[in-house]
């Protein structure tokens, strides 16, 4: 049975494990132990998926709780992927933040997911990565 909770104090450790172990390591700061630590010390809403008290899903938003909540990591262990995790957890941050539209941006192996499980696509998101880039 999976157990779904608020968690205020997951540990660095069991946030990179799962990373990991979803694929989205492929895209976050795995080996900056220090970067992971300050994305979990500043995103503001975690919820977590527990299969027998082990870390097996995350959804680590960025929100004001009224008007946005920003998904900034949705990640499940690929040994527990296609149960409906991922989306028992999008709900769950969803019911945290209810009058708050959710945004994400999806990992490239994930883009025809959110469609499938009820989630709108918008083509108005614009990314900076580098401030040299801003003109």
């Amino acid at each position: 049975m999976i157990r779904y909770q608020i968690e205020t104090e997951l540990s660095v450790e069991e946030f990179t494990e799962v990373l990991i172990n979803s694929t989205l390591g492929e895209r976050r700061p795995v080996s900056e132990p220090d970067r992971i630590a300050k994305m979990l010390e500043y995103g503001n809403l975690t919820i977590t998926a527990r299969h027998n008290g082990k870390l097996v899903g995350v959804a680590r938003s960025l929100t004001d709780f009224v008007y946005c909540t920003y998904l900034s990591d949705l990640a499940i262990d690929e040994t527990h992927q296609k149960q409906g995790i991922g989306k028992e957890l999008i709900r769950q941050t969803k019911l945290a933040s209810p009058k708050a539209k959710l945004i994400l941006l999806s990992a490239p192996k994930a883009v025809s997911y959110y469609p499938k499980i009820g989630m709108s696509q918008w083509e108005q998101c614009y990314v900076l990565d580098n401030i040299d880039d801003l003109n």
